[in-house]
């Protein structure tokens, strides 16, 4: 039992050394580095209703606005998370049915005429802002018990970073290097008691870019 307690501890204090050691994306960006403009709508709920006798499926989603002005095209690989304060991560698009998407887009037919799904949204974004791209990104319900939850969208920038890991080897004894992406963080707290999850809403805390 000790062993495994010490074990436990060495795994999670290697966890805490990679998270502090991250290093920061540049204030200033170099030569061949890009980020594009981007906004963003927080999260809301939506409920897909079946046509036949299955039960209610909830997702929550948010829509992105991106622009490049960095006077070039740019490639766009985007992973996007979500993470509550219970340590759940959530893929965006995983078991997300094409149906929930086109509520959205109904929904806001009149707002983004041109929206569109992560995986329709293409890997490149042209130059200008007669090529903003407007995206939804979808994600299924996560634990109700969550309090709090945080939102990763990596592939809106270029700017990379390897760094050692702080255990692993490879097979000559080097560290293994893991790669880092610019990455936006989006910081929220969930509000309303869990039993009642339609009620559920979300109090934005706040933005922030990361090498993750």
């Amino acid at each position: 039992m000790r062993s495994l307690v010490y074990g436990t501890f060495v795994i999670l204090a290697a966890v805490g050394c990679v998270c502090l050691a991250a290093p920061e994306p540049a204030i200033v960006q170099g030569p061949g580095l890009w980020t594009v403009d981007t906004t963003f709508t927080h999260p809301q709920q939506i409920v897909l209703r079946p046509s036949s006798g299955d039960r209610l499926r909830r997702f929550w989603y948010t829509i992105v606005t991106l622009t490049n002005k960095t006077n070039r095209e740019v490639e766009f690989y985007p992973k996007c998370e979500l993470m509550t304060d219970t340590f759940q991560i959530v893929q965006a698009g995983k078991n997300v049915p094409p149906a929930v998407f086109g509520q959205i887009k109904r929904r806001y037919q009149s707002r983004y005429p041109f929206l569109e799904g992560l995986e329709e949204a293409g890997n490149r974004i042209l130059q200008g802002e007669d090529n903003t791209k407007d995206i939804a990104i979808v994600w299924p319900d996560f634990d109700a018990q969550a309090k709090g939850m945080k939102v990763f969208i990596t592939g809106l920038s270029n700017e990379t970073v390897a760094i050692d890991h702080p255990v692993a080897r490879d097979e000559m004894g080097q560290p293994v290097q893991v790669y880092l992406r610019k990455t936006l963080e989006l910081s929220y707290n969930l509000r309303g008691d869990p039993a009642l999850r339609s009620y559920a809403g979300v109090a934005y805390k706040g933005k922030r870019w990361i090498m993750r």
